[in-house]
């Protein structure tokens, strides 16, 4: 099948902002932003995966309950479509126009890019919009190693926090992949770090409450400058590979593992 009868009929969609996520009212104003990438597929011209939205909900639902005492908004990005779609990048060009348009709503604020899967590739190529100070990739997809192609880019995330989260089982997306990332990341932008979540696949809901936490930690100190976790201080401190192999403990958020 041809490219384009692939992608066409994703084309003449556009991208949208959801409703804010747990807003008990119309939301005009915002100290900061989340806005959450679904996962996607390589190739594809089908409609965004309702599933794929609705896995996002529970960790925007626990960020914008966490921050909404600092005015967090958070919002769930309704790409075009669910392809990423080769050199169209559809999918981090849909990731950027969600952050501009975050900018027109709610003006100059924060903005942090939460994605998993194919979104967490989009949210770290759409790192480099000038509203955006930190990214979150929740097991990234990220292509293999490619002699004769360029390279991720990393050069955007200069000046951004990056958090990066894989499950040690993921069968979908190749953690080794995100750690070579991640290497690379760090030695152009020292806030980089990574944790592993051991025994998780890639849904991450074996231990979603700890990822859950860890994100709210990441996500409020990143955007409003609250005391970091000492797990996430550790790591952002710590050089190749500690930084970058971080185990998630469990119980993370609870009071045990925190401090």
């Amino acid at each position: 099948m041809a490219h384009n009868a692939l992608v066409g009929p994703a084309t003449s969609r556009t991208p949208r902002l959801g409703r804010p996520v747990a807003a008990t009212a119309a939301v005009t104003e915002a100290g900061g932003v989340v806005l959450l990438l679904p996962d996607g597929e390589t190739v594809s011209g089908r409609r965004a995966s309702v599933r794929a939205h609705a896995a996002t909900l529970p960790l925007g639902r626990r960020l914008a309950r966490a921050g909404r005492a600092d005015g967090l908004v958070a919002h769930v990005v309704r790409y075009r479509g669910r392809g990423w779609n080769g050199t169209d990048a559809q999918l981090a060009a849909d990731a950027r126009w969600a952050v501009a348009e975050a900018v027109r709503r709610y003006g100059d604020v924060p903005v942090c890019l939460v994605g998993r899967g194919m979104g967490a590739r989009a949210a770290l190529h759409a790192g480099g919009h000038p509203a955006v100070s930190a990214v979150l990739a929740l097991g990234p997809w990220l292509p293999e190693d490619d002699r004769a192609a360029e390279p991720e880019p990393v050069r955007q995330l200069v000046g951004r926090r990056v958090l990066l989260v894989h499950g040690t089982n993921d069968a979908r997306t190749d953690p080794e992949l995100s750690y070579r990332f991640a290497e690379r990341a760090k030695k152009s932008n020292r806030d980089t770090c990574r944790f592993e979540v051991h025994a998780d696949g890639h849904a991450l809901r074996q231990y979603q409450d700890e990822v859950q936490a860890l994100a709210a930690d990441f996500v409020l100190s990143a955007l409003f400058a609250h005391p970091q976790s000492r797990p996430l201080a550790d790591a952002m401190a710590a050089p190749p590979p500690l930084g970058l192999r971080m185990p998630l403990a469990a119980g993370f958020g609870t009071g045990r593992s925190v401090r």
